[in-house]
């Protein structure tokens, strides 16, 4: 089966400066695949070529097999999206957005249901200026669908949300996969990414950095397991370094952190108990995407 989006060394400048500069990835269906990256990454310049907004300068780009610059109007009516900055006429109702939006396609969904699974129902007289930043995203999201497509593209869905709407949000993302909808996700939080993605796109200086399941991607970190603890008595430098994998070492107000890998954890027990040296507080934990995207754009960077 081929893959829903298909991007082929897709390339993008402007005022000649590359902001996408040879991108590939495949999205298969049912997934929710994630981009990933700073600000200025190249991330919304790269999902408006698969929305057909701007056309590449080079490269190939696919939706469900169609060009979405050559057959956009095709392309519409599987590939629903929510852009990065999207707005309403501060006057219009909830109801009125929806039954203008379903107008627009030959076979919309029934924004009824939409709207209740969305949780909308009780605000379908409130006007868009009345909305809260929660309210407004479940609206976009409902914008998105109204058309049933196959695809759904999220641009920063989460931006400005509180920690709880935010949360409330990735439930919704999940419902959208679960209705059989292919997700792309564009973000810049790390765990958003980890949470909701089957794989990941992280994107640095306009290219790929690293294509992965989450769980790979913080594999590659530098230090994929964190130890960090109190011990009751000095241990010497030359001890820890020679600890094997050891990553990093830190220490803070008497207290030492170590990045490394389980093989680490192991050493340092043993370490501790050679010399006899009790650790207070000892903590041990798994690197985060966060440590992983930190590590691969510094390595993209030099």
């Amino acid at each position: 089966m081929p893959s829903v989006i298909e991007v082929t060394d897709l390339r993008k400048s402007y005022a000649g400066r590359a902001v996408v500069d040879g991108v590939s990835f495949a999205v298969e269906e049912g997934e929710i695949f994630g981009i990933l990256g700073p600000n200025g990454a190249g991330k919304t310049t790269t999902v408006e070529c698969v929305e057909g907004l701007r056309e590449p300068d080079a490269g190939r780009v696919r939706v469900t097999g169609l060009d979405p610059v050559a057959d956009h109007e095709r392309v519409a009516r599987v590939l629903g999206a929510q852009l990065q900055q999207s707005e309403l006429q501060p006057k219009l109702t909830v109801r009125e957005a929806l039954e203008l939006y379903a107008s627009f396609y030959p076979d919309p969904a029934d924004w009824r249901p939409l709207a209740e699974r969305l949780g909308l129902t009780a605000r379908l007289g409130a006007r868009f200026a009345k909305l809260s930043g929660g309210q407004r995203q479940r609206l976009f999201i409902a914008l998105a669908l109204i058309g049933n497509p196959r695809v759904v593209v999220l641009d920063e869905l989460t931006t400005g949300l509180d920690p709880r709407a935010r949360r409330d949000t990735w439930r919704l993302v999940e419902d959208v996969r679960a209705s059989g909808v292919t997700v792309l996700l564009v973000t810049h939080f790390m765990e958003e990414a980890q949470r909701l993605c089957d794989r990941i796109a992280v994107l640095d200086k306009g290219r790929i950095a690293a294509l992965d399941t989450p769980a790979g991607l913080i594999r590659r970190s530098a230090g994929a397991t964190v130890i960090s603890f109190t011990p009751s008595v000095p241990l010497d430098d030359h001890d820890l370094a020679a600890l094997p994998a050891v990553a990093s070492i830190a220490r803070k107000d008497g207290r030492i952190t170590l990045s490394g890998t389980d093989e680490t954890v192991n050493a340092v027990i043993t370490l501790l108990a050679r010399h006899h040296v009790t650790a207070h507080e000892l903590r041990v934990t798994d690197a985060t995407l966060d440590d992983a995207f930190l590590d691969l754009t510094r390595e993209a960077t030099a």
